[in-house]
């Protein structure tokens, strides 16, 4: 695909920028779904949730775990301002395993502590599932 029918990604959190490539196609985790984005896309601001981030180059598709954020796509650019973005091959199926028992062992008095459960039980499932896509 010519860069005039690709997508540029570009990937930051706090302490770094974590990618800024071209793309034939981001899927993009939303806080209440998936988006996927072509080029000649509309613009649009958005709430991120936990989730996969894939990037379509030609045959290749890369992974990325992202926790929250915004996500804006404007001219053929989609900029993710994420909290974490961890790539599938740094992922850990057992380490997220460990993690989603942690989360479900949590004592769940308040709504707040429910909230807070249910959140990393959905992001530590979704970083076993993104890690297993990558072995």
């Amino acid at each position: 695909m010519s860069a005039g029918r690709q997508i540029r990604c570009v990937v930051v959190t706090p302490e770094q920028a974590v990618l800024d490539e071209l793309a034939d196609f981001v899927a993009v985790p939303m806080f209440d779904g998936e988006l996927g984005v072509l080029p000649g896309r509309a613009p649009l601001i958005g709430r991120l949730g936990a989730g996969e981030l894939r990037i379509k180059q030609g045959g290749a598709t890369k992974r990325f775990f992202v926790d929250g954020g915004f996500v804006q796509i404007r001219e053929n650019v989609v900029t993710l301002l994420t909290e974490k973005a961890i790539s599938a091959e740094s992922l850990n199926v057992q380490a997220a395993e460990s993690e989603l028992q942690t989360a479900l062992s949590k004592p769940m008095k308040t709504a707040y502590e429910m909230t807070a459960a249910k959140r990393a039980q959905f992001a530590a499932r979704a970083k076993m599932r993104i890690a297993s896509h990558s072995r």
